[in-house]
């Protein structure tokens, strides 16, 4: 992986620059000590993971991350705790307060690897039907079977996914994101906080269904594409 350090302080830029080459996977390809030197970078390098703290001259690195329409990879590592909700909802791999122990660098930074062989392994795959997803949870990848999930349920900056099996796995992603990636002809959304695997579906009321054996509502707006699909699958 192609790394670059955004740091303004020099002795910050040093120790990440000394953890780095610890791991034989990841070049570093430069560094920058403000905003405006990381985007030149950017836009030079081919970068993979970025290595960003936040309070810098100029632009933050929560600004400078905002402003990239298609980001690296980005760990956070500043000295600011309270900027870390902010940090989670760009969906940085981690977020790392100085002074950073090098088992918890080594922990972020084996997260962000897995990650970019994930989404290397996903180009490289021909198109077709999907039929699995990983997720992060518990500072894993977790591999879900679409076959598996019965329903989808939105928690504000979290969904909950309901297995076939009773498990329950809660990973910070936006119900959105979700319904993007799954397939319309197998999962519909039904209400503003739930998706559902039409194929599990037990029955379906006015203004509810019940889904292997979960009442679940239907959203107002939901019910006429709900009524479609079950237009041509009804006696």
């Amino acid at each position: 992986m192609n790394c670059v350090i955004v740091d303004d302080e020099r002795p910050a830029r040093e120790l990440l620059e000394d953890n780095i080459r610890q791991f034989p996977y990841l070049t570093l390809v430069g560094q920058a000590k403000t905003a405006a030197e990381a985007l030149t970078l950017l836009a030079r390098e081919s970068v993979d993971l970025l290595f960003l703290d936040i309070r810098m001259p100029g632009l933050t690195g929560l600004e400078l991350l905002g402003s990239l329409r298609k980001p690296p990879l980005v760990i956070m590592v500043t000295a600011f705790e309270e900027h870390a909700l902010e940090g989670f909802e760009l969906e940085v791999v981690d977020y790392l307060v100085k002074p950073v122990p090098f088992p918890r660098f080594a922990k972020a930074v084996q997260r962000a690897n897995e990650l970019f062989e994930l989404r290397r392994q996903t180009q490289q795959k021909p198109t077709g039907p999907l039929e699995h997803v990983f997720v992060n949870a518990n500072y894993s990848l977790v591999k879900v079977m679409l076959e598996d999930i019965v329903l989808i349920e939105g928690l504000k900056d979290y969904v909950k996914i309901h297995l076939s099996s009773g498990k329950e796995i809660i990973t910070r992603l936006s119900l959105k994101a979700v319904e993007e990636k799954l397939d319309p002809a197998r999962f519909m959304r039904i209400h503003k906080s739930y998706i559902i695997a039409m194929g599990k579906i037990d029955s379906i009321q006015k203004t509810q269904l019940v889904i292997r054996g979960r009442e679940v509502p239907i959203g107002e707006g939901y019910r006429s594409l709900l009524q479609s699909y079950l237009g041509d699958k009804s006696l």
